[in-house]
């Protein structure tokens, strides 16, 4: 018994569209016993017939469609390994200089850069704030960043939104609101919290708070390990933007905050001007992995 060959394939395929082996020739700028000999030679790598011939054409038949179905797929793997391999060779790997906000650095950024490595030969990357991100990539310093919301970015540079993130509160397992899909803020508000500064404003329980609550402020920890570990310690609760999900360790429970204004906004920042093909390769890695990342969060919160 032969073995199946690409050429043969995609003279099967080309066979099969055409119903005609003649048609199927001038398509593939073939003689026709060229294709004829190539559908032999496929009959026999398949041990049966794989067309019946008529008069007017020739008709796959259920072993014919059989090789169709895993021919599709092969000439299409081998046709997308093509496109990359020309990608590849139009635009080659190239150094992506890439900040990012903490919780995007736990599973956003690294993902989108596994997601895009074969196009990035390096990419050094920066944690910072959102403002001080920004205003490098404005500098030059940066060739984009993952920020939060900027109502005024910095002159000559471009926002592109990847999501509104939710925020979450993370709790012990054993808290009284561990389990529930969402709480009101109001249902909040006897909470301890643990926070990155005692600053309100200036951190994620400032998104959704109003002014006639003030948060009391247990502990100060800027370090997310850190809030993480005395919240499974049971020393209070915090809150996580949906996007470090993937990477919460075991022993917390999470509840979303019912509040239109309990989200974060991320988005990319870079400088305009003409098309970075790099550049823009990573954005839509951002996009695709912000997706997945948000489907994440809602099986997480069932």
């Amino acid at each position: 018994m032969g073995e199946f060959t690409i050429v043969g394939l995609r003279v099967v395929r080309e066979a099969a569209r055409c119903g005609s082996f003649s048609t199927a020739a001038e398509n593939l700028g073939y003689t026709q016993s060229a294709v004829s000999r190539q559908i032999a030679l496929m009959e026999q790598a398949a041990g049966r017939a794989l067309f019946e011939r008529h008069a007017r054409g020739v008709q796959v038949t259920d072993a014919g469609r059989i090789l169709l179905r895993h021919a599709e797929t092969v000439l299409g793997g081998l046709g997308s390994a093509r496109q990359e391999l020309d990608e590849l060779t139009a635009f080659p790997p190239a150094t992506l200089r890439v900040g990012a906000f903490s919780t995007a650095m736990a599973a956003l950024v690294p993902r989108a850069i596994a997601a895009a490595a074969p196009r990035l030969a390096r990419v050094p990357l920066r944690e910072g704030t959102s403002p001080r991100l920004a205003s490098a990539v404005a500098r030059g310093r940066l060739d984009l960043a993952v920020v939060s919301e900027m109502r005024n970015p910095p002159p000559d540079t471009e926002i592109v939104s990847l999501l509104n993130d939710p925020l979450l509160v993370a709790v012990p397992p054993d808290h009284a609101l561990a389990g529930r899909a969402s709480v009101t803020p109001a249902q909040l508000r006897g909470e301890r919290w643990i926070a990155g500064s005692t600053e309100v404003n200036s951190t994620l329980l400032g998104a959704w708070r109003d002014a006639a609550w003030e948060p009391e402020i247990a502990f100060v920890a800027r370090d997310w390990f850190a809030k993480l570990g005395l919240v499974a310690a049971g020393m209070g609760s915090t809150v996580v933007p949906g996007i470090a999900v993937p990477v919460l360790p075991p022993g917390i429970a999470l509840v979303r905050i019912d509040h239109p204004a309990a989200v974060r906004p991320t988005c990319v920042v870079y400088r305009g001007g003409d098309p970075a093909t790099p550049r823009q390769l990573f954005i839509e890695a951002l996009r695709d992995t912000a997706a997945d990342l948000a489907t994440e969060v809602r099986q997480r919160l069932r």
